[in-house]
């Protein structure tokens, strides 16, 4: 997995981005197939946002979050984005599944 982080308006300290990293890289638990992950923090006046893209196999996921402190913003984010991961995952274990009892059943 290739981790791209940017910041905007705000100075990425080797803490923070070791914690990107560790929280990132615990999507990849759920999910093998994670190819690229750009995440983006950005910080306005008192707002903290956080978003990030991500690429698996067929497909893109993008998730953002906002609060008053950066940590918060990117352990909300990791979480919206295990949710999606793992909805994709079903999707896609789903799909196959489906197809295979339906070729068993004819």
């Amino acid at each position: 997995m290739q981790l791209n982080l940017t910041g905007h308006h705000v100075d990425l300290t080797p803490a923070l981005r070791s914690y990107v990293d560790t929280k990132i890289g615990k999507l990849e638990r759920h999910f093998d197939h994670v190819t690229d992950v750009h995440v983006i923090l950005t910080v306005e006046k008192l707002r903290h946002k956080a978003e990030a893209t991500v690429h698996v196999s067929g497909n893109d996921l993008f998730a953002d979050a906002v609060a008053e402190d950066m940590y918060a913003a990117i352990d909300a984010l990791t979480d919206k984005l295990d949710r999606q991961v793992l909805k994709y995952k079903e999707k896609l274990t789903d799909h196959k599944g489906a197809n295979r009892a339906k070729n068993v059943t004819q």
